[in-house]
């Protein structure tokens, strides 16, 4: 009777546990105030279809303000009346406010124009909502073999007896070898229509799941940079722990089940081996009977590269989160700094007006640690003093404007742009030189750009350098006048 009480206090602690994150989630989960949101059918349809449908990761303000008004006006001449009366750009700052949390806006790099992203909450709402619809085909078969193969791997991979992985290979290769000789006397066990429009929409299903994977993954390194951050302005330790404490959870990120699958899944897509492989399946399965009823969408002949581009958007925010904390070190070590400096000069102040206070001849006394030897030959040759001259003269007045060009006439190239240019040449050839690469994305940033090109090619990608061709690459500077170099035959193979 006891043991049945207690249980029954457990079961409703863990109910009431459960009420109270719901509710709290309710109130403060993005995703959730989607959907219990009045204008919930305008937001999701609207979202879904400049974002999530084309796989696009950021739009400017005018472009999606642009947008939203074609919708808002689509949607009143089918209504017959007004149904959302604010403009199109207040409907995008409050998604974009603290209190929805639906969009992300922000303000990239060297322009003055805001861009908006799709936030993982609200991925997730959409994602939920598109699951509501009936489906045409629920197949069940391939997630069964699924599950089989998923646990096989996880045996095989933990199994410590040789013995027992012998057998189970010898098993495998009994099976493939009586496939074969079935294969040799004509027979061919062929899968059925069903089977292959199940497997089919279970492919396309995970694919477009990755997609959203990576927005997720962003979501994620951006939380761990606002924390990074309130962990900065609230320390109150020694710099070397606050980058010990810093770096040691980078680590554990790095290090963790997510990371490190994330690591492998995109070490596995960089293969370009892998590439070409994937392109041929999906070209073969999509030109497939049942597969051509289906009428699947044509975008996911190319889903691989949408990997690629949502990728490099995440590579790409990871690379500026970290410019900006490695600023923000600098501005605090500044701050440290000058600290340190203000500390020592009112110290030299104090000893200073201490000076004439003390009776006794001496200040302070140190003992010798150890007796001092001095050998003739270590002294050095005598140099005169150097006297410098000083001038007398007056600085310039604040009336001289002081130039400040070189301030903003600063170059930065953008290594993980240029690699993208290099992949996206490769994606319908085998190789491209330099030069052919070039007439498709002209030189922006002169001899600079170029440096970075020939940093790419000896340094991260495949490429090869003929020394007994040469090739002339021309460009032109900021002023208009016509540079050309000329350079090896380089190379980039896919």
């Amino acid at each position: 009777m006891i043991g049945a009480t207690v249980r029954n206090k457990q079961a409703t602690n863990r109910i009431t546990m459960d009420y109270q994150q719901l509710s709290a989630q309710r109130r403060s989960h993005p995703a959730w105030r989607l959907l219990a949101a009045d204008h919930a059918p305008m937001i999701a349809s609207f979202l879904h279809r400049h974002f999530i449908a084309p796989n696009i990761r950021t739009v400017a303000r005018q472009q999606l303000a642009s947008q939203l008004d074609d919708h808002l006006y689509h949607l009143h001449e089918v209504a017959g009346e007004v149904l959302f009366p604010k403009t199109a750009v207040a409907y995008l700052d409050d998604w974009a406010s603290d209190e929805r949390g639906w969009l992300r806006k922000y303000y990239p790099a060297g322009q003055d124009e805001p861009h908006y992203d799709l936030t993982s909450p609200t991925e997730q709402a959409i994602a939920w909502l598109l699951g509501l619809g009936q489906r045409q085909f629920i197949g069940t078969e391939s997630r069964l073999m699924t599950v089989f193969d998923l646990l096989r791997q996880i045996i095989d991979g933990t199994e410590l007896n040789p013995r027992t992985r012998i057998a189970e290979l010898q098993k495998r290769k009994a099976a493939i070898d009586a496939e074969i000789q079935q294969i040799g006397l004509g027979r061919l066990d062929m899968m059925e229509p069903t089977q292959i429009r199940e497997r089919f929409l279970q492919m396309s299903s995970t694919a477009r799941e990755l997609l959203s994977d990576f927005r997720a993954v962003e979501h994620n390194f951006r939380s761990l940079d606002r924390s990074v951050r309130e962990r900065i302005a609230t320390w109150d330790g020694s710099k070397g722990e606050l980058l010990q404490d810093i770096f040691g959870k980078r680590d554990i990120i790095a290090d963790s089940d997510e990371g490190k699958s994330f690591r492998a899944f995109w070490d596995l897509l960089m293969s370009p081996s892998r590439q070409d492989e994937l392109t041929a399946l999906l070209g073969a399965v999509l030109a497939l009977d049942p597969v051509r009823e289906l009428v699947p969408d044509s975008r996911l002949n190319r889903i691989h590269y949408d990997w690629l581009e949502a990728g490099e958007v995440t590579q790409r925010t990871v690379a500026r989160l970290s410019e900006q904390l490695r600023r923000y070190l600098d501005d605090q070590a500044w701050l440290e700094n000058r600290r340190i400096m203000q500390l020592i000069r009112d110290i030299e102040k104090k000893a200073l007006s201490a000076r004439g206070a003390i009776e006794q001849p001496d200040f302070i006394s140190i003992n010798a640690a150890a007796p001092g030897v001095a050998v003739p030959m270590d002294r050095t040759l005598f140099s005169p003093p150097f006297k410098p001259a000083i001038s007398q003269s007056m600085l310039a007045g604040p009336d001289e404007a002081i130039p400040s060009d070189a301030l903003f006439e600063q170059v930065y190239v953008d290594r993980l742009k240029l690699a993208s240019n290099i992949r996206r040449a490769l994606q319908n050839r085998k190789q491209i030189t330099l030069a052919s690469l070039l007439a498709d994305y002209p030189l922006e940033q002169g001899l600079a750009e170029l440096a970075t090109y020939l940093s790419l090619a000896t340094q991260e990608l495949a490429s090869a350098i003929d020394d007994t061709q040469q090739e002339t690459i021309t460009w032109h500077d900021a002023d208009g006048r016509i540079r050309q170099a000329t350079l090896p035959l380089l190379i980039f193979s896919a």
